[in-house]
């Protein structure tokens, strides 16, 4: 997938404003599978297996690419490689994913994090969008008009908390320690300390995705 114009990072996850996020607790276990082929003496047999990360990208790509979208970008919390390909090897904590691309030199999204796997998640927006495909096949309505519910709205950078508040990776967070750097965030954010309205909203809504996260 190639490089998004509005510069959406693929790394980490920048979940689309107005998109409501699924609690942790509430995630489902993926349905969604591809067939695997197994050499038995002369014989081969199939069987169905959970959908792989790579599996499940070619399928985003495919449909993206049959609706005719352009510069997708699709944002997670899968780490990248130095080659700049996803690191497929580990499942991060929040397996949510934004798919950002032009339909008709419109900025479009879906995003996904129903699922407890990303590969689900992303195998869940490919499918959505077949299913939109269809709507021209029984000539009742246009794919412009199903995707007109899509329209882009910038990336939430306020998702990823930790680099908002200054924490690690791995540091361990305790509510204490977040509303304390709160403090200090929104006391450099607030408009009559010569931030902003917009500043001070990034920052409230940072704090409300680390409660959410923490009181997981």
């Amino acid at each position: 997938m190639s490089t998004h114009e509005e510069a959406v990072t693929r790394y980490p996850l920048q979940w689309p404003i107005g998109w409501r996020r699924t609690p942790s607790i509430q995630r489902e276990s993926g349905r969604f599978t591809e067939t695997k082929w197994t050499q038995l003496a002369e014989a081969k047999t199939k069987r169905q297996a959970p959908v792989a990360n790579a599996t499940a990208l070619d399928r985003l790509e495919t449909q993206v690419e049959k609706i005719g979208g352009i510069d997708p970008v699709m944002s997670s919390n899968i780490r990248l490689r130095l080659n700049g390909a996803p690191d497929m090897r580990e499942e991060p904590a929040d397996p949510g994913v934004a798919v950002y691309f032009r339909f008709k030199n419109r900025a479009t999204v879906m995003a996904c994090d129903k699922y407890q796997r990303v590969a689900d998640n992303i195998a869940a927006i490919a499918a959505h969008i077949d299913a939109l495909r269809r709507i021209e096949r029984y000539g009742i309505g246009t794919l412009e008009q199903a995707l007109a519910g899509y329209r882009s709205l910038p990336a939430d950078t306020a998702a990823d908390w930790r680099s908002v508040f200054g924490f690690g990776d791995s540091e361990i967070v305790t509510t204490d320690k977040l509303q304390q750097r709160y403090r200090e965030r929104a006391h450099a954010a607030h408009p009559d300390r010569g931030g902003t309205d917009e500043m001070m909203m990034h920052v409230n809504r940072a704090r409300e995705y680390a409660l959410s996260d923490l009181m997981a």
